[in-house]
């Protein structure tokens, strides 16, 4: 599976096509909500909401190509704060900061069915079940992968084979351990420190082959740069054993790549309808479209963006200094939790 392959939990797009809106391979459509504003940038426009097991798009009812997809991976901080909707006056919304690419948007989202509390209590649980399952889709070095010198299983993982007699090549001596080959990653712990392991996901396998090393033949993946670009070499001995292995993990990625398991469990009592029933195809329109320049279309989603001019300074208890008052709802810590690393 290619690195570049999966945009869909990671990026923040605007205005993507027909063809990026379909499900990719293993994602699934949890809800569907039909009356949900797109406060910040299209307010007093009712819109459609689905929300899946990767992230939530959003499209205009009226004109479907106005349209967003925000990835999980991407947001920053979730809650529910007041806002005035064109549609509903003030009322309570729900806030998403997020962050990519080192620019950080805000969105609002304002469900239009008064008293309905399902925007809120769907969105919030399928994040949080994201944050949850971050071994199924990302590396793990040393984590608590292993129990009792057995491998602590994720709820849908399956293991297909254990390899005793694997070294790691990642020091000059080389550190001997365990195997563990499953339907979602690739697993080795050193069999006298259980702490000293790693947890790679197929999804993060950018290859997998046989090298010669300083070592001898070994088996070696590399990962994707997404998942910090690792080169990393394990010695199986005899080389038989060492080809069927290599064998197994190349089987078992490719059977993971045309049906990826997320890890990310929700259901809802309500089956939503399949995702290309409730998008509705664009309609060509009759003009005549002059690009000048590059677009803007995503300008209104800037954190803080409708500002106009600075806010009254106040003495900040917690940093000793004066500081431009904060935007209602908004606290210190999240501000430095948005900053780009």
């Amino acid at each position: 599976m290619s690195e570049c392959n999966l945009w869909e939990d990671r990026d923040v797009r605007f205005d993507i096509t027909l063809q990026q809106m379909q499900l990719r391979a293993g994602e699934i459509l949890i809800d569907k909500l039909d009356s949900v504003e797109d406060t910040k940038g299209n307010n007093g426009d009712r819109g459609r909401l689905m929300v899946t097991n990767l992230r939530l798009i959003w499209h205009s009812q009226s004109m479907p190509r106005v349209n967003l997809s925000v990835g999980y991976s991407a947001i920053v901080n979730i809650s529910t704060r007041t806002a005035h909707s064109k549609l509903r006056g003030q009322t309570e919304a729900l806030y998403l900061l997020t962050r990519c690419n080192n620019t950080r948007f805000e969105f609002i989202f304002t469900n239009l069915v008064s008293g309905s509390p399902r925007l809120f209590t769907t969105v919030i649980s399928v994040y949080r079940a994201y944050e949850s399952s971050k071994l199924y889709r990302d590396l793990k070095l040393r984590g608590a992968l292993i129990m009792n010198k057995q491998l602590r299983l994720l709820p849908l993982e399956q293991v297909y084979d254990k390899i005793n007699g694997v070294w790691n090549l990642s020091s000059d001596q080389g550190n001997l351990g365990t195997f563990y080959i499953t339907n979602v990653r690739l697993v080795w712990h050193a069999n006298m420190n259980d702490t000293f392991n790693v947890s790679i996901p197929y999804l993060q396998m950018k290859t997998v082959r046989i090298r010669d090393s300083k070592f001898g033949l070994a088996l070696v993946v590399e990962t994707s740069q997404q998942s910090g670009g690792y080169v990393l070499g394990f010695r199986i001995d005899p080389v038989e054993k060492l080809q069927e292995a290599v064998k197994e993990i190349q089987s078992l990625q490719k059977v993971y790549s045309a049906s990826p398991i997320f890890g990310v469990e929700f259901e809802t009592e309500d089956k939503p309808q399949p995702l290309e029933e409730v998008i509705v195809d664009p309609v060509q329109d009759d003009i005549e479209i002059v690009n000048e320049g590059t677009t803007d279309a995503f300008a209104a989603y800037f954190a803080d963006g409708d500002k106009t001019s600075d806010r009254e300074p106040v003495f900040s208890e917690h940093l000793g200094l004066a500081i431009e008052k904060l935007k209602d709802g908004f606290t210190l810590q999240e501000l430095w939790e948005a900053v780009p690393n």
